[in-house]
């Protein structure tokens, strides 16, 4: 059973700056071998796709985060980060990491990321 582990969210005023980490555990494969992505739910909401790479490198954004947030992944530590720049208000959100395409592995808990002043 794949296990999906996000940490780093917080509480951050908007312009601020964030890296979250997802960690992938109990898994055989690297994730290399998958094109991964971030994902986040803001309360009443449905949960949108922010950010993907693929195997090979490289990375989509959502028009709403495009030029602030950035994806990356470390194969060697089965884990990905989401560097988030020059943070708003509107996303604040639980996010979220999974693969890009379904069948995705069981949700992990996400990591609230709260952007106020």
């Amino acid at each position: 059973q794949v296990q999906l582990v996000e940490s780093g969210g917080g509480l951050v005023q908007p312009g601020g700056s964030l890296r979250l980490s997802c960690a992938v555990s109990r898994t055989i494969f690297s994730i290399s071998t998958y094109a991964m992505g971030w994902y986040r739910q803001a309360p009443g909401k449905q949960r949108e796709l922010v950010a993907t790479i693929t195997s090979g490198g490289t990375s989509n954004y959502a028009d709403s985060v495009k030029g602030r947030f950035s994806i990356s992944r470390d194969n060697a530590k089965n884990t990905m980060y989401l560097q988030m720049n020059s943070l708003k208000p509107e996303d604040t959100a639980v996010y979220y990491c999974n693969k890009r395409f379904s069948p995705h592995w069981d949700w992990g808990q996400g990591t609230q990321v709260t952007v106020s002043s």
